[in-house]
């Protein structure tokens, strides 16, 4: 039986395209944690309160964005409180509180990104609703490809998330919460796919967020060196990982991470790149884009999305 649903609208600061900012956030189209059918955008949220199946649809233009969310509750009804939750996270998620001024103006004085600007206006940086989750999609896709990573990313929201209340999208798991993953026997993550290193790391990495050892507050409160030198005391954290972690877990558009081999494929591609480059030749690069190099990356994502035709 389906539990009630509440409904609301969102108005988010012009330019927003829910689809540019979703296909940021899913990467590929098998990723079932973040669902998308061309107009709804749906993700079980395992809230304080209970796990959510929350859907949220564009209803008006760029331009002149409005949102329509629907959250579907498994209790009697859905409270206030559990309202406000899933409007928190999905300001997260979608970058809606984001203030890309700068940027657009940037984008204007470097012929390159205004061509990507100009494409994908309206694009938001996603982000992860927590700092687990991002370190968790940090160690998965380390070292494998991004169609690999998202499959070991849904064997593992289907094997240790929450469960969706009933609702007409269907079955859903929200992304596993750092309880689960601290309970979880080792090999029963080794049997999803995941290597030993990994499934160490992703119990490290639970278990300093339930110690406390890892405080997404505190976190925040650092620079981006001291909180990269943070992450990286953590098991299975390096250099990408934590800087992935302060781009799609923190926030940071500053950072655009210096390892991601699909971003120097990019920039290759895009502004000339040398083959040879490494971690010192991106960040020369791109220091220029300062404080808006996460956003290119992000734009740089979907242009090889389209490439790829990855969301025809």
């Amino acid at each position: 039986m389906r539990g009630p649903c509440r409904r609301l609208r969102l108005s988010p600061q012009p330019p927003f395209r829910l689809d540019l900012t979703v296909w940021a956030l899913r990467r590929r189209a098998h990723n079932a944690v973040d669902r998308f059918d061309g107009v709804w955008y749906r993700r079980t949220l395992d809230l304080d309160t209970g796990p959510v199946a929350v859907g949220v649809r564009q209803c008006g233009s760029a331009s002149d964005p409005e949102l329509e969310m629907t959250v579907q509750g498994g209790g009697a009804e859905v409270a206030d409180e559990t309202v406000a939750g899933v409007q928190s996270s999905l300001e997260r998620i979608l970058g809606l509180d984001a203030d890309l001024a700068g940027f657009y103006q940037m984008a204007r004085g470097d012929a390159g990104i205004n061509d990507l600007a100009d494409r994908f206006r309206g694009l938001r940086p996603p982000r992860f609703p927590t700092l687990f989750e991002a370190l968790v999609n940090a160690v998965v896709c380390q070292q494998v490809s991004l169609v690999v990573g998202i499959h070991l990313l849904n064997r593992l929201a289907a094997s240790f998330g929450a469960a969706a209340p009933p609702s007409p999208s269907g079955a859903g798991w929200a992304a596993p919460a750092p309880e689960r993953i601290a309970e979880a026997n080792l090999e029963c993550l080794r049997e999803l796919g995941l290597s030993r290193a990994k499934s160490r790391a992703l119990a490290g990495c639970a278990a300093a967020v339930l110690e406390g050892e890892l405080d997404l507050v505190a976190l925040d409160r650092l620079g981006d060196d001291e909180a990269r030198e943070r992450l990286c005391e953590l098991p299975g954290i390096g250099m990408w990982s934590a800087e992935y972690v302060l781009l799609r877990g923190l926030g940071r558009c500053q950072v655009l991470p210096g390892d991601d081999v699909g971003a120097r494929n990019s920039l290759r591609r895009r502004f000339g790149l040398s083959a040879n480059a490494g971690y010192d030749d991106v960040r020369r690069l791109t220091a220029a884009w300062r404080p808006f190099a996460g956003m290119v990356y992000f734009h740089l994502l979907l242009d090889g999305l389209e490439r790829s035709h990855a969301w025809d």
